[in-house]
């Protein structure tokens, strides 16, 4: 009896254990959360793909807990409002905040890599502090401008993430479009 009471308070204790580990917090996810911002992300790419203004490559879309960022550079005005009205359109849409930014696609080979050889620097600084998650920001540039996005646990992250794109070297301009998570 002494065992079998032993056992069953070992399991019902590691029960607990896992059921508040899959507890959602403020800044992370419950299991049905992650699924369901997957599903929605996927369901948002599919129809930026769909519609024939998006250039669906050029954006990137970010989910959390149904709130949709829209992320990187486009051609045109049309095609900026015609990614909202898409994303707005997705079954499981909360709220769609578009951050996309209209630049000509006019760069040069040189401007393209420079503009790699940019993000990757910011990417480095990001993944070497201890305030900022790297795997919670995109950054893109174009033209020398660094686009910083995604959702991150803190305004500190948030904050840190924009000074250290700041200080790299060959950055005209940052736009901080990062998002604290709620």
């Amino acid at each position: 009896m002494t065992t079998s009471r032993s056992l069953s308070v070992l399991v019902m204790s590691l029960s607990l254990l896992a059921v508040a580990a899959c507890s959602p917090t403020r800044t992370q996810k419950s299991a049905g959360e992650q699924i369901d911002d997957s599903v929605v992300t996927v369901k948002v790419k599919a129809a930026l793909v769909d519609n024939p203004v998006t250039k669906a490559r050029q954006i990137d879309v970010e989910v959390f807990r149904g709130s949709v960022q829209l992320n990187g550079f486009v051609a045109t005005a049309a095609e900026k409002s015609q990614a909202t009205a898409t994303a707005r359109s997705v079954e499981g849409v909360r709220d769609v905040r578009n951050n996309l930014l209209v630049r000509a696609p006019d760069a040069t080979t040189g401007q393209v890599v420079d503009d790699a050889v940019l993000t990757g620097k910011v990417k480095t600084a990001l993944v070497g502090s201890p305030i900022t998650k790297a795997h919670q920001i995109n950054v893109e540039t174009r033209g020398g401008v660094v686009q910083l996005s995604g959702f991150v646990d803190s305004a500190a992250a948030k904050t840190e993430a924009g000074r250290l794109a700041r200080e790299v070297t060959g950055v005209r301009s940052v736009r901080n479009e990062i998002d604290v998570k709620t």
